[in-house]
């Protein structure tokens, strides 16, 4: 058996080490002749950071990102709602890993090159795929869109994101993303530790809200800190080729400019960042089926969610280790594809559709109701028995009991 990954971001490189470390040949195709360290931060649950490990690249995370030890809710007002610890504080064998982006991309793509060697290949753009008997043949275009030749293989996985070409073969009417009527402001900025330097903080409610937490060192006793605004907005999506460009802090500024709590000086953090980017809420709706013959779906092109809850950069990797030990077991990877999707499809569209009601953050909304003024004791407004429900709710549909990550067998055992 033989496999094709389109898409050399996250899911794709998680998909391609892993089939690698399963003894099944794999080529990945990168559209970007040359992968850069794009994006801000991103939050690794203990569940993905096991699979990265089993991988061999937990001394690399641990170096290069930051180990969050507490998730902390609050109010407009800074006054605390809830927390929970994360991680190895929170009884896992393995960190909650904040890092940025790029830098998780770097080595995801580092250890690719180094194991695959010639089989990961950029520069080239996936324009069709067909099956032909026991294969699936997809054809390709080089930067400047010229033919660039065909490959054949058992098994193609699209891992090529919320815009994915795979995707839109499979399901051609489906148009575009739905925008959730919200834009966020994202950056990364070197900045003093807050609350410990190992906290990720979300303040505000549904329509007005800051997440901000370390993702690495910095130097000079300083963290290279993650902060995201998030508002509704009357407006239209923007255009795809506006997404995830750059605009000047005065776009919400005033929003947030009374934000300076005890803890954090949000506006100061906003104050001292160079290069703020903006990006809509988007996700998709769920679909019946990520499997259609050889085809199958992974991250972001199966289930493009919400970033609430912090879950679709880890779900991605949990993908690529299933569907790797489902080839690994099931002789015929027909019924290998559509076990895979069984065992994962329901789940993350259950978190999709949490994510959109806003998932562990609805205490937040809940509070803003309730005391819209503040509180004096948060006991007054929401019982200790409702924040614990809405956490362990969440938890248990994401996939992320301590219990159950710790002691499970691996998933991929090394060939």
């Amino acid at each position: 058996m033989d496999v094709i990954v389109i898409g050399g971001g996250i899911s794709g490189l998680a998909m391609a080490l892993s089939l690698h470390q399963g003894g099944i040949p794999v080529r990945v195709y990168e559209q970007a002749a040359d992968p850069k360290p794009l994006g801000v931060g991103i939050n690794l649950q203990p569940n993905a950071v096991r699979e990265l490990d089993e991988l061999g690249l937990g001394p690399q995370l641990a170096e290069v990102g930051n180990r969050t030890d507490e998730l902390s809710f609050f109010n407009k007002f800074g006054q605390l709602i809830w927390r929970e610890p994360r991680g190895l504080a929170a009884g896992y064998r393995w960190p909650q890993i904040s890092i940025h982006r790029g830098n998780l991309q770097m080595i995801l793509l580092e250890a690719a090159r180094q194991r695959l060697g010639p089989n990961v290949r950029t520069g080239l753009r996936l324009v069709s795929f067909v099956e032909e008997g026991a294969k699936v043949v997809a054809s390709f275009v080089d930067a400047q869109g010229q033919a660039a030749g065909t490959d054949a293989a058992d098994v193609l996985i699209g891992a090529d994101g919320i815009h994915s070409s795979v995707r839109r073969q499979l399901y051609p009417g489906e148009g575009a993303p739905r925008f959730a009527q919200q834009i966020l402001w994202r950056a990364a900025v070197p900045a003093e530790p807050f609350l410990g330097g190992h906290t990720m903080i979300i303040a505000g409610h549904f329509h007005r809200r800051v997440v901000v937490y370390p993702i690495g060192p910095a130097g000079a006793g300083k963290l290279l800190t993650n902060w995201l605004v998030q508002m509704t907005v009357a407006d239209d999506m923007p255009g795809r080729e506006d997404w995830n460009k750059k605009v000047p802090a005065a776009k919400f500024f005033a929003a947030i400019a009374d934000w300076r709590f005890d803890w954090l000086d949000v506006p100061g953090l906003v104050e001292r960042t160079d290069d703020i980017f903006e990006f809509p809420l988007v996700d998709r709706d769920p679909v019946e089926n990520w499997t259609f013959g050889r085809v199958t779906l992974i991250g972001d092109a199966a289930h493009p969610m919400q970033p609430t809850g912090s879950q679709a950069g880890s779900q991605a990797v949990i993908d690529a280790r299933v569907l790797t030990q489902a080839l690994m077991t099931i002789p015929d990877p027909l019924p290998a594809l559509l076990h895979y999707d069984a065992a994962r499809r329901p789940a993350m569209n259950d978190v999709t559709l949490r994510n959109r009601r806003f998932g562990p953050e609805a205490a937040m909304q809940v509070v803003e109701e309730r005391a819209p003024n503040g509180f004096s004791r948060v006991e007054d407004v929401i019982s200790r028995e409702e924040l614990e429900s809405i956490s362990r709710s969440f938890h248990a549909a994401a996939g992320l009991d301590a219990h159950t990550v710790n002691n499970r067998p691996s998933f991929v055992h090394p060939v």
